[in-house]
């Protein structure tokens, strides 16, 4: 690895703790989750410290963890969760790390949920932002500005094909819900096939799409059919592909008039644990919808912008090439923004009416998509998620092979997951198990995320500097935790 790639260290992470009940420890310390092989936990010793990293924060004289935690329970909605019963207060970042009010640094293994691709606070991006708001803060696309039209030339040389035409959101939940919308106003239909399982936001449209009942509000959700999830690990059919593809094809069948308007899919699922598809479903499915008249939508909120380090985008490891492309979280690095990427011809379907977004295109929010773009080629980040990933991923197997309670390890690049179970053999999530190594890693410096079902699998998710050094520590601190279960 680059030097300088070595010297963009950067942790992220949370100060919380859960407080664990004496018949959880209890039943932890009798549960045998390590194979017969494995060397006692007084042989595992907690990793050393972390990285070197030349960066201290400014010293924070800003309110408390409890003060924050007052404000928030009387003046924000009740909805708004944290991951740890103590929560960390952040207060800083640089690259791959996270500082609390203490001035405790963390690796950040999560990546504010896959959104922070090219580093905290990356300077080439901190600097794009400040000099386009000295400049011009917001006006509106009604007016000509560079930033937007820039910024979306380069978006368009990334994607394949003839997708060029750019429509700018806040978001990915907009991208989605444009998206969806776009689908049915050029096809003339309204059924809409997405995943089981998967997660595409928390809007109308979206909600509708989204095929997990956690994330869905008791409200009217009509015109989407959800697909059996062609997942490996839980998935009826194992890795056999056209059995899970011909589900796609009796839903038209049976579902719908024969026509619909679109089939939406995640490369690998974010929200839903890090679920990668059974290799050679996705060109099925879209075979299948666009002989239905539908049109195919990439959700590459979470796996695009080089994060599987293979590819730039996520659809591209599977072989195809959508109709409808949505982008958001790594596009920004950080930054509210997001965009639909479509043809020239599917675009046209959204002229039949005013459709308008006030911030869509924001001059300073395309000034930040710029410059991550210019970070990810100049520094190489799509090779470094390649490298460092795979690397990371060979290590986290070699826990798989080590303790009974991880059931998979899975994903590509810096989209990998690793799911817990009680059981391997009848896949019994370790809900309590996940919650209690979640603390514990984050104990000893390490912040990673949390998702699936049934919330028994960690999303790591970083940014894409992430090194070697930070893998092993990573790993080095989930096989202390998982010795001393």
């Amino acid at each position: 690895m680059p030097a300088s790639a070595a010297a963009r260290l950067v942790f992220c992470r949370r100060s919380s703790s859960w407080p664990q009940h004496q018949l959880f420890r209890r039943a932890l310390s009798q549960r045998a989750t390590k194979t017969k092989d494995a060397p006692a936990a007084s042989a595992v010793v907690p990793p050393s410290e972390l990285p070197p990293f030349d960066y201290v924060p400014q010293p924070y004289i800003g309110p408390s963890s409890d003060e924050i935690l007052a404000k928030r329970r009387e003046y924000l909605s009740p909805s708004i969760m944290h991951l740890y019963k103590t929560p960390v207060n952040v207060v800083d970042g640089k690259m791959q790390y996270l500082f609390d009010d203490k001035g405790r640094r963390y690796l950040d293994a999560f990546g504010g949920i896959a959104t922070v691709c090219c580093g905290h606070c990356h300077p080439d991006v901190v600097a794009a932002i400040v000099e386009q708001t000295k400049r011009l803060q917001h006006s509106t696309v009604l007016y000509l500005n560079h930033s937007i039209a820039d910024f979306a030339e380069a978006l368009a040389s990334k994607l394949p094909g003839n997708l060029k035409v750019a429509f700018f959101t806040n978001s990915g939940t907009e991208a989605n819900e444009l998206a969806i919308l776009i689908a049915k106003m050029y096809t003339g239909c309204h059924d809409v096939i997405s995943l089981r399982n998967s997660y595409h936001g928390n809007a109308t449209g979206t909600m509708a799409a989204t095929a997990q009942s956690i994330w869905k509000f008791n409200v009217v959700q009509s015109g989407v059919h959800h697909a059996i999830n062609p997942d490996p690990y839980r998935g009826i059919f194992g890795s056999e592909e056209e059995k899970y593809a011909r589900d796609v094809q009796d839903i038209i069948n049976f579902g719908t008039s024969g026509n619909v308007a679109a089939f939406v899919a995640e490369a690998i699922q974010g929200v839903g644990g890090i679920v990668e598809m059974a290799p050679g479903y996705l060109p099925l499915a879209y075979d299948m919808v666009r002989k239905a008249g539908g049109l195919c939508i990439a959700d590459e909120v979470q796996a695009g912008f080089a994060r599987v380090g293979s590819h730039f985008w996520g659809f591209e490891t599977h072989g195809v090439v959508p109709d409808i492309v949505t982008v958001a979280k790594g596009i920004g690095n950080g930054i509210p923004l997001g965009a639909v990427v479509t043809t020239p011809e599917i675009a046209k379907a959204l002229t039949q009416r005013n459709y308008f977004n006030t911030f869509g295109g924001n001059p300073v929010c395309t000034a930040a998509g710029l410059a991550v773009l210019r970070v990810i080629e100049k520094e190489n980040l799509q090779e470094n998620a390649l490298l460092v990933g795979s690397y990371l991923k060979q290590r986290l197997n070699s826990l798989q092979d080590k303790y009974d309670l991880i059931g998979d390890v899975r994903g590509k690049g810096l989209m990998l997951g690793v799911e817990f179970v009680t059981d391997r053999e009848l896949k019994t999530p370790a809900k309590d198990e996940t919650l209690h190594l979640l603390d514990q890693l984050k104990e000893l410096g390490v912040l990673v995320g949390k998702g699936g079902y049934y919330g028994n699998v960690f999303r790591i998710t970083p940014a894409l500097c992430f090194t070697k050094e930070d893998a092993d520590f990573l790993v080095d601190a989930m096989d202390y935790s998982l010795s001393r279960i």
